[in-house]
């Protein structure tokens, strides 16, 4: 019995040295929230970089915000939407694939990619070759074939004359993607060219101009620039890393070790995955902490979307009436133009357009533009949207009457005209700002979303504990 006291006892010690260690700092809807889950939360969203940092306490009401919008979503069942099981595994799983690949496993790739290239060289060195280039067709005529012949050979005449190499390439050469670098191809190996261009490179020195060339493409003057063996090894294996690394390989990797794994336990490959994020979760509170934080924040954005946001922007009765009631919030410091700018093809052509938008519904005017105007043909460029003054030259002058306004028009667009109305003192529709009060109305219903969870909630703060949150 003693013994067993004794263990009893020791366990409890333990337990409580892990909750002094990493105490509770809050409660919500009966779940526990630890100092270090807060703690990565508040200092991952208050760092350096961040412009508008908060308090501790401050942190600490948002967050509440934020955990009650997650209890809001699970009460819903939202984390058992198919949807939302696939987008939360797809940013998991980016994080545990590359922590099942072993440097061993990375290491091998990257020397067999090495003993590829080996095999590929055959035993024959790089060269680096550079070309000067005369396109001819297959299906070339005779004239057009003797013209290129005679073309090149005189390219190769002034060669001969002591003419640069890479000079002549760049002016010269019909391949312009070499020509930008003197002719330059870079460093090749066996089978990485035409046969013919190939054999001929094989048998050139260091510094010679071989003399024109045939291939199925047309005529090549050809300079090997350099030759040189492969790197060794350890001096390529960091740039074979990164180009690996920038295909894939950690992900093909992970891919073909969560396979195996499923092969060997008889498990899927997603219950595999399942149980290596658990595993990993375990070893790393920072990761553990990373995962909560997918859960949670795509639980609070489909919560907000189905909830708040996505209702909120289609009743456009209460975006109108929210308007009314906070109209002086939008007021102008500078008057604005609602309405579009045109630019046609002709002043006929710009009248034209001005009298068939003048009393139609605005909504409407790019749809009778298009069809009036550009359905074979662009005659009439179209912007319509809300103006500033001292925004856009051709506005100033056409709607603004600004005298002094440097409107410029296009050569191809000479016409220019407006179709709209003036807005002195703010807008007079709530759809001439909808994006702003759009998201205006959006936060003033989200504020009342989370009035009600807390009302609907209970939560509560350690307070004491909250004082010794780590702020780093």
């Amino acid at each position: 019995m003693k013994n067993i006291f004794s263990l009893l006892t020791l366990l409890m010690s333990a337990v409580t040295a892990m909750a002094q260690t990493d105490p509770i700092v809050m409660r919500i809807n009966g779940k526990d929230v630890t100092r270090s889950e807060f703690e990565y939360n508040y200092n991952k969203n208050n760092s350096d970089g961040v412009i508008d940092k908060k308090s501790v306490s401050e942190y600490a009401d948002l967050f509440i915000n934020y955990k009650l919008k997650v209890e809001a979503a699970l009460d819903a069942r939202l984390d058992t939407l198919k949807s939302y099981q696939e987008e939360y595994r797809t940013y998991r799983d980016q994080q545990v694939k590359p922590l099942l690949v072993s440097a061993e496993a990375e290491e091998g790739e990257v020397r067999n990619y090495y003993n590829t290239m080996l095999q590929q060289l055959e035993g024959k060195q790089l060269l680096q070759l550079a070309h000067i280039f005369v396109h001819l067709p297959q299906q070339a005529t005779v004239d057009f074939a003797e013209k290129a012949k005679a073309r090149i050979d005189s390219i190769y005449a002034v060669l001969q004359g002591g003419k640069d190499f890479s000079e002549l390439a760049t002016e010269a050469s019909e391949d312009r993607g070499t020509a930008a670098r003197g002719g330059v191809i870079g460093w090749i190996g066996p089978h990485q060219l035409l046969k013919e261009i190939e054999d001929k490179a094989y048998t050139l020195t260091v510094g010679e101009v071989a003399t024109p060339l045939q291939s199925t493409v047309g005529w090549h003057i050809l300079k090997l620039v350099d030759k040189k063996p492969l790197e060794p090894y350890d001096t390529l294996a960091p740039r074979i890393r990164q180009f690996l690394e920038a295909r894939g390989m950690r992900d093909r990797l992970a891919t073909q070790m969560a396979d195996s794994l499923s092969k060997a336990s008889g498990k899927t490959v997603e219950e595999v995955m399942d149980e290596q994020a658990d595993r990993l979760a375990a070893d790393d509170p920072e990761l553990r902490y990373l995962f909560q934080e997918y859960h949670d924040g795509l639980l609070l954005f489909e919560i907000c979307q189905r909830k708040v946001w996505e209702p909120a922007a289609k009743d456009t009765t209460a975006l109108e009436r929210y308007f009314k009631k906070n109209k002086k919030n939008y007021a102008y410091t500078k008057p604005h133009f609602a309405g579009a700018l045109l630019q046609a093809t002709s002043k006929n052509v710009s009248d034209k357009a001005v009298k068939a938008l003048k009393g139609k519904d605005e909504d409407m005017w790019a749809s009778i533009i298009k069809t009036q105007f550009n359905k074979d043909s662009v005659q009439v460029r179209f912007e319509r949207r809300v103006f500033e003054q001292g925004e856009n030259t051709l506005v100033d002058s056409l709607a603004f009457k600004v005298k002094n306004a440097k409107a410029r028009v296009s050569k191809k667009y000479p016409a220019a005209a407006v179709v709209g109305r003036l807005l002195n003192k703010g807008p007079k529709r709530w759809m001439d700002v909808s994006a702003q009060v759009v998201a205006d109305y959006q936060a003033l219903k989200e504020q009342e979303f989370v009035e009600e969870l807390r009302r609907k909630y209970k939560y509560e703060v350690n307070e004491q504990v909250l004082k010794t949150v780590n702020k780093h």
